[in-house]
């Protein structure tokens, strides 16, 4: 399966990187010292999985050169989804398909809106990985998983093609949702109310969980986001809080979100598509969020100077 890869940080570059070492032909797009130490060195994945080295590497900085392919996993930051939109097109055939793996809920619509809707399926991805180095992608915990699906039926052929891929695939386990849009906010309930948490108080989930201020917190942020789903008319669970607390125990003490790295390192961040798309849609859905609207406006200063909008020290 010929499989394009927009955007090879920790996402992208791990499943990338584990269905090449199966066989499939991948194509990354990457750019800056990242791609330099690709096309040198090969792409290296250390993980509890195991390590590995893809090398050589099919990668560019322009999509044009990598040529169509049958399926495009766009693993971009969110806010960055329609940024690239148009930037997918030369990867584009008659019949390829596009899926979205990056945190947030709105990344299918919007390469929909660009794309077409026939052309985009709903997704997914559970992993803590991150860019350690150029050309370096340390895998940190999460057993790794993918779960996509069409946005308006139950299954398809290209669906099943794709879980096929990722099934060769070692230390990568991938579904087929039946109901992808539950799926996807099962996994936003989660990593929101986690980034929200963990930005605001720079503190690992080992801590966040084990201190009874914070673990309350985490928990008004879930069931703030529960209920914005049920307006939403997604069909999550009754005890969707209770098991995304027992979900966050599991993890590792010392693990933190993208979003909260970004925040901390003072780098654009998912702040919108996480925190922001709560706030907006309960207020659409005049569902009460105050927890939220507070985590947004305490963040909102940080987020504009790392994107050069305010300055100060």
């Amino acid at each position: 399966m010929r499989i394009g890869v927009f955007g090879s940080g920790g996402v992208g570059g791990y499943f990338g990187g584990r269905l090449a070492e199966a066989g499939e032909d991948v194509r990354f797009v990457a750019r800056g010292a990242h791609l330099g130490a690709m096309r040198e060195r090969g792409l290296r994945v250390t993980s509890p999985a195991g390590d590995f080295v893809v090398h050589p590497v099919h990668a560019s900085d322009d999509p044009s050169a990598l040529g169509e392919v049958d399926v495009v996993l766009v693993a971009v930051k969110a806010w960055q989804v329609a940024e690239v939109a148009d930037m997918i097109r030369p990867m584009l055939g008659a019949e390829t398909f596009v899926v979205p793996l990056q945190n947030g809920i709105e990344a299918p619509d919007t390469l929909a809106a660009a794309l077409g809707r026939n052309r985009v399926l709903g997704g997914l991805c559970r992993i803590i990985a991150y860019v350690e180095g150029p050309g370096h992608i340390r895998h940190a915990g999460v057993p790794p998983s993918v779960t996509f699906g069409e946005l308006d039926a139950l299954g398809s052929a290209r669906a099943e093609a794709l879980r096929a891929a990722f099934a060769r695939a070692r230390g990568v386990r991938a579904e087929v949702a039946p109901d992808v849009r539950a799926a996807m906010w099962e996994k936003f309930l989660f990593i929101a109310a986690a980034s929200g948490i963990g930005a605001l108080t720079r503190a690992p989930v080992g801590v966040i969980r084990s201190q009874p201020e914070t673990r309350a917190l985490l928990t008004q942020a879930l069931a703030e986001i529960h209920a914005v789903a049920l307006a939403q008319g997604i069909a999550l669970p009754a005890d969707a809080v209770n098991a995304t607390l027992t979900f966050v125990d599991s993890l590792p003490a010392d693990g933190t979100m993208s979003m909260q790295r970004d925040v901390i390192e003072e780098r654009p961040s998912e702040l919108e598509a996480q925190i922001g798309a709560v706030v907006r849609l309960g207020e659409a859905r005049g569902v009460p969020v105050p927890l939220h609207r507070t985590i947004y406006a305490a963040l909102l200063p940080l987020e504009r100077r790392a994107r050069g909008e305010l300055g100060f020290a």
